[in-house]
């Protein structure tokens, strides 16, 4: 379920940006750029106002969805974790052999 809340606002992050990138700051913004096609079609004024309430739009789903998502991250103690937890302990913990010298080496003489 994280997964799906972490891809949902990346996608709406990317498209906010993509909104706001379009904009000018000074007003102009989609609508200079066609310049006269935007006002026949749409007008100045509706343009800015499509991109702004977008802008609002995507800007509370990043919110909301950021806001949503740690509901549903496993709690600590979850039974997975418990059982996990008992399966460790129950089994037994085996020892490495420990490392033995032939029984026929001869030492080398002046070592000890």
């Amino acid at each position: 379920m994280l997964v799906l809340f972490g891809v949902l606002i990346i996608i709406a992050s990317v498209i906010l940006g993509f909104i706001v990138l379009i904009q000018n700051p000074k007003g102009g913004g989609l609508s200079s750029t066609f310049g006269g096609v935007g006002n026949q079609l749409m007008g100045v004024k509706q343009t800015t106002d499509v991109l702004e309430k977008g802008t609002w739009i995507f800007a509370a789903i990043v919110g909301v969805l950021c806001m949503i998502s740690p509901a549903f991250i496993p709690k600590e103690g979850s039974s997975n974790e418990k059982d996990l937890l008992k399966d460790v302990q129950t089994t037994p913990q085996q020892k490495a052999p420990a490392a033995s010298t032939p029984a026929n080496t001869t030492q080398m003489p002046g070592t000890n």
